[in-house]
C-alpha cells in the first residue's frame, strides 16, 4: 500500500535531514529546510514514491547545492 503523500513528504525530509545533521552540513536550518522539502516535493511531483531514492536525492542536491553557495563567495584570489 502506497504511502500517503504527506507522510512520503515528511519522512524523506527527516531521512536527508538527519543524514545532513549528523555529518554537520547544516549551516542555515532554515534554508536547509526549505531546499529539502522543496527538491523531494518537485521529485514527488515527477512521481517519484521511493523514500530513500528520494531523501538521497535531496541529500546531493543539497550538498551540490552548499558547495556552489562554499565557492561563490570564495575571496577573489582563491579562485585563481
Amino acid at each position: 500500500m502506497p504511502l500517503p503523500a504527506a507522510f512520503l513528504l515528511e519522512q524523506s525530509i527527516q531521512i536527508a535531514w538527519d543524514y545532513l545533521e549528523r555529518t554537520g552540513e547544516i549551516d542555515e536550518p532554515e534554508t536547509a529546510s526549505r531546499f529539502l522539502s522543496d527538491t523531494i516535493a518537485i521529485m514527488m511531483r515527477h512521481g517519484q514514491t521511493n523514500r530513500l531514492l528520494l531523501s538521497n536525492r535531496a541529500i546531493t542536491a543539497y550538498q551540490r547545492f552548499r558547495q556552489t553557495k562554499v565557492i561563490e563567495h570564495l575571496p577573489e584570489q582563491a579562485s585563481r
